[in-house]
């Protein structure tokens, strides 16, 4: 095993590797401290904060979804809750989070999850020709143009960007 594939979780390389993206491994950056919030990885990789992909776990009616979001936006529960068509949606909480995805919060990747997620991707990722999103540690992270990641993640594309008012 090389050192770059050392610095990857492993389920995700796993991950990549099933996926047919095994060279993706080699494109992985690693950071000697953790990334564990867009502002801090777009800092790290030298990006804009919208070319952070976030991978968000929700609770829509008890039930894990993942919504990807853009770094600079944040999702609009409401619009989450009608594109669902579910009563409530809440923030899952970091056990909720481990259990669904196998990974901690600040290292979720957008793929590759211990269980099959139902998956929403915001349109604003389309806005950039490479993201970049967690590769299964807060430590590190791997770039991806935003509709294969999506397509990767079995992603619907939706409207969930919280507008400011």
């Amino acid at each position: 095993m090389s050192a770059t594939e050392t610095s990857v979780h492993p389920r995700f390389a796993e991950a990549l590797r099933e996926l047919g993206l095994g060279e993706l491994v080699s494109e992985v950056r690693r950071f000697p401290e953790q990334t564990r919030t867009a502002q801090e990885a777009a800092a790290a990789i030298g990006c804009e904060l919208s070319q952070i992909c976030k991978s968000l776990i929700f609770a829509a009616d008890g039930v894990p979804v993942l919504v990807l979001m853009d770094g600079a936006s944040r999702v609009d529960l409401e619009l989450v809750r009608r594109e669902l068509g579910a009563e409530k949606v809440t923030r899952a909480k970091a056990d909720v989070v481990r259990a669904t995805t196998g990974y901690a919060i600040g290292g979720v990747p957008p793929f590759g999850h211990a269980t099959r997620t139902r998956v929403l991707a915001d349109r604003s990722l389309l806005g950039h020709d490479v993201v970049w999103a967690a590769a299964g540690t807060p430590y590190a992270v791997f770039p991806m143009a935003p509709k294969t990641l999506v397509a990767h993640a079995g992603g619907a594309l939706v409207d969930v960007r919280e507008i400011a008012k």
